[in-house]
């Protein structure tokens, strides 16, 4: 198994904080990433948490993205 694989990977940190309008001192929380990874691509979810309140479109790169962050949850 290769030892420390997420360095060599190009992630765009903060990405995902970005496209949710979340700031990055906050956590996204899991029922949003739950949402967008069970949402159709093209569709409209609405972020209702606290932090931040607004239409999120759902794109292929965003699903990715959300499934990377909740993997990475786990770890």
């Amino acid at each position: 198994m290769v030892k420390r694989w997420i360095q060599k990977t190009k992630i765009k940190k903060g990405a995902l904080h970005k496209q949710l309008g979340v700031p990055e001192e906050r956590k996204i929380p899991i029922t949003l990433l739950n949402k967008i990874i069970s949402a159709e691509v093209g569709k409209v979810i609405k972020n209702s948490s606290k932090s931040s309140k607004k239409m999120i479109k759902v794109t292929s790169l965003l699903k990715k993205r959300a499934n990377l962050a909740k993997n990475l949850k786990k770890i």
